[in-house]
């Protein structure tokens, strides 16, 4: 260990023990990642009625249109992948550009919930799928420019801020996706629903400028003086210098590009493929029911880092792939027996993904010295939005491949 990275450590837990007002900072980091993926979680989860919305006719041809004795499987042509690359596309070329500009934490918070504010208040008035379209891809931005920010802002204070602010984009996913499921099950309509998703970033800005304090001011006592540095220490300077860097950063970014391509590819180009006829849920809500599932996966894992860790980031990658095995022969075969399969395996795809996302996040904490962290974090926050991006591409026509297949009987058992 550096003399630079142990003085980090040594500092933190001074700072630590003798901080009687460390909670706000926790709670307020939680808060703001539960409010920075909330709406990208409902766009999500809003996907498959976002596209009913617009276009009743997108269906797949019903057996008498085609004259044939095939069934024919009850998709969207149009797939959810749509709506995903909505919310990725614009969040990914943010956190391409935000790592290399000002650091000016203030204009960007302010930027992302004006954003989140006006994607809520587009899809929940669009008249057409375009504006439907854009009012998801202001959420994507406002995504793109919390992420990058916000979690680079962690390096500013204790270690612990980086673990609540996922558990909070966890908390995210699980809150964020019952609480549409649960106001559509309640009879309300998706604009309604949307129009009360208005209080996220209300609450968003009392976090960040109420509940959570300002960085402290580093004591001289506890600064590393240059002598003490390393070469790979010290704060990177200039625009050559950083994309160098960036180099030693892709075993970080590999795996988590590879589990969030896997996961993603199979949430918005499989799941809406998924049906269980004579089930107590018609096939609107299996699909909104399974991302429910998949939150709760991704909740746990992402809360669960402070009690337990993993270095090898790419086992995670590898298990990810095993399930979209899984899901790619399910939706072309209908060999699951029962729903509750599916549901067992999304649970496990998303403790995959939160697990691999927290976890290398930790890993960098520990590993790359603070006058570094908040640039390498904010690079490696890019690898999600571009698994997530390919995934979206690659969907669309799998899916609309499949959904052009004959519908196999599901087997039962007997």
């Amino acid at each position: 260990m550096t003399v630079a990275k142990k003085k980090d450590e040594d500092s933190e837990k001074n700072q630590t023990r003798d901080d009687k007002q460390l909670w706000r900072d926790l709670v307020g980091f939680w808060i703001l990642g539960l409010c920075n993926n909330f709406g990208y979680v409902v766009m999500l989860s809003a996907a498959h009625d976002i596209i009913a919305r617009f276009d009743h006719q997108n269906h797949a041809p019903a057996p008498e249109e085609i004259k044939t004795e095939v069934l024919q499987r009850q998709c969207h042509i149009v797939s959810t992948g749509a709506i995903l690359l909505a919310d990725v596309v614009p969040g990914l070329a943010v956190k391409v550009i935000v790592p290399f500009l000002p650091f000016w934490v203030n204009t960007r918070v302010i930027s992302a919930i004006f954003l989140t504010s006006m994607s809520f208040l587009l899809v929940a008035f669009a008249n057409s799928h375009m504006i439907a379209i854009i009012g998801v891809a202001c959420t994507s931005a406002a995504c793109g420019i919390g992420e990058s920010t916000i979690l680079a802002y962690t390096s500013n204070y204790n270690k612990n801020t980086l673990s609540t602010w996922s558990s909070g984009t966890g908390g995210a996913g699980i809150i964020g996706s019952i609480a549409y499921a649960g106001l559509v099950a309640l009879g309300l309509n998706s604009r309604d629903t949307m129009l009360i998703m208005m209080l996220i970033p209300i609450l968003q800005c009392v976090a960040f400028w109420v509940i959570l304090r300002k960085p402290q001011v580093i004591k001289e006592e506890n600064s590393i003086s240059i002598v003490d540095m390393t070469p790979d220490s010290k704060e990177l300077e200039g625009l050559v210098e950083r994309v160098k860097y960036m180099a030693k950063l892709m075993k970080y970014m590999a795996p988590l590009l590879f589990v969030y391509f896997f996961e993603y590819f199979i949430n918005q180009g499989l799941f809406e493929l998924e049906y269980f006829e004579n089930t107590f849920l018609d096939k609107e809500a299996q699909y909104r029911w399974l991302c429910v599932d998949y939150q709760i996966g991704v909740f746990i894992s992402r809360s669960s880092v402070n009690i337990i860790s993993f270095r090898r980031i790419w086992v995670f990658a590898v298990l990810q792939f095993i399930n979209v095995a899984y899901f790619m022969t399910e939706v072309i075969y209908f060999y699951s027996p029962t729903i509750w399969i599916p549901f067992a395996v999304v649970l496990w795809e998303g403790l995959l993904g939160g697990g691999a996302y927290v976890n290398t996040f930790y890993r960098m904490s520990k590993d790359i010295p603070k006058s570094r962290r908040e640039f390498a974090i904010g690079v490696t926050v890019q690898a999600d939005s571009l698994g997530i991006m390919i995934a979206g591409f690659l969907a669309l026509p799998v899916h609309n491949a499949i959904c052009r297949m004959p519908e196999y009987e599901r087997l039962t058992f007997s």
